[in-house]
């Protein structure tokens, strides 16, 4: 095998544009191997070579290969090249301080895009982990390439939260685009329904995505809280709704139907004001009547606003929704 000579004596010092000076005495370095006895280069010489014939000026790596950073020097020097900028960036540690790892959720960008994250919050949150800019915590893409520069990086080693990824996610779902929401949630709402949505469908998800972005944190959760506008009759309960729909829930159903009805212009201010004459007339609160209903219309306990929802699923959809509960009990 081929070896480098390294100096036995003095000392190497790396200007770390993250780390800062960094120094390590000679003797520290050993004659490290360059050339194996089959003739294959080893890591070490490998990298400089192929880093020196792409022309890299920076070497931006984590932290844990700093010492690198010292045997490669020797290389470079001794092929007489131009050493390029070191700059090694802190790891990402997992919520209990150690390394991160698979156990911690260390995935791939294909297991973030399938958990329900955007792309933009997925930079933005990874982009903080390690540097900052002041006081910002909602970096756009368009912003961080106007901002990032090295001397934002920190030195410390940071903890991935799910908890924190999950609220910038929500914030960049409140800020997306409506009809990139339905298109983006319609595969999951497919799989769940198991058949294409058609045009009634996503015009209602279309109309309806407003109420229900406020709602969620992540794509899954979108799609989730989404499903009872492309669902099937009769809907399916949540155990809470079907909850709601016992002792006097059916009744409530039973006494409102009528009146809805009756209403000819299906608007959220008429529906509203429907209601509330019924629950007047029966010396009722609203919400003994809301709740019910919300459950009939959704086969949820909570969703965006009712009189919203009834608006959107149209006069039909609706009456029949209420009557499944009441004939179907």
């Amino acid at each position: 095998m081929i070896r480098l000579k390294a100096p036995q004596t003095g000392e190497m010092v790396i200007d770390d544009q993250v780390q800062g000076r960094v120094t390590v005495g000679h003797d520290q370095l050993d004659d490290m191997v360059l050339l194996r006895a089959d003739g294959s280069p080893t890591y070490m010489l490998a990298v400089v070579v192929d880093d020196h014939d792409m022309a890299v000026s920076h070497v931006i790596r984590g932290d844990d290969h700093l010492t690198n950073a010292f045997r490669q020097t020797l290389i470079y020097q001794a092929l007489g090249w131009p050493t390029p900028a070191f700059a090694h960036i802190p790891l990402i540690h997992g919520p209990d301080g150690a390394k991160l790892s698979k156990r911690h959720g260390a995935l791939g960008v294909d297991a973030y895009r399938d958990m329900g994250y955007l792309p933009e919050a997925l930079r933005n949150y990874l982009l903080r982990l390690g540097w900052a800019h002041g006081d910002d915590e909602i970096i756009s893409t368009e912003q961080a390439i106007a901002w990032f520069d090295l001397d934002g990086v920190g030195k410390s080693a940071a903890r991935f939260d799910f908890a924190k990824l999950d609220n910038l996610n929500g914030h960049y779902v409140r800020e997306a685009d409506d009809t990139r929401l339905v298109e983006a949630i319609a595969p999951r709402l497919e799989s769940a329904i198991g058949q294409p949505i058609d045009d009634t469908g996503t015009a209602r998800l279309r109309r309806g995505m407003g109420g229900l972005k406020t709602r969620a944190r992540n794509l899954n959760e979108l799609a989730e809280n989404a499903l009872f506008y492309v669902a099937a009759r009769p809907l399916t309960l949540s155990s809470k709704a079907a909850k709601m729909l016992g002792d006097d829930g059916r009744q409530y159903l039973t006494d409102v139907l009528p009146q809805l009805e009756a209403v000819t212009e299906w608007t959220e201010a008429n529906l509203e004001a429907s209601v509330r004459q019924t629950a007047d007339q029966r010396d009722l609160k609203l919400g003994k009547l809301a709740q019910p209903l919300r459950a009939a219309l959704t086969g949820s306990n909570s969703s965006p606003g009712l009189f919203e929802v009834m608006e959107i699923l149209g006069r039909t959809e609706c009456l029949a929704r209420i009557s499944d509960q009441i004939t179907n009990h």
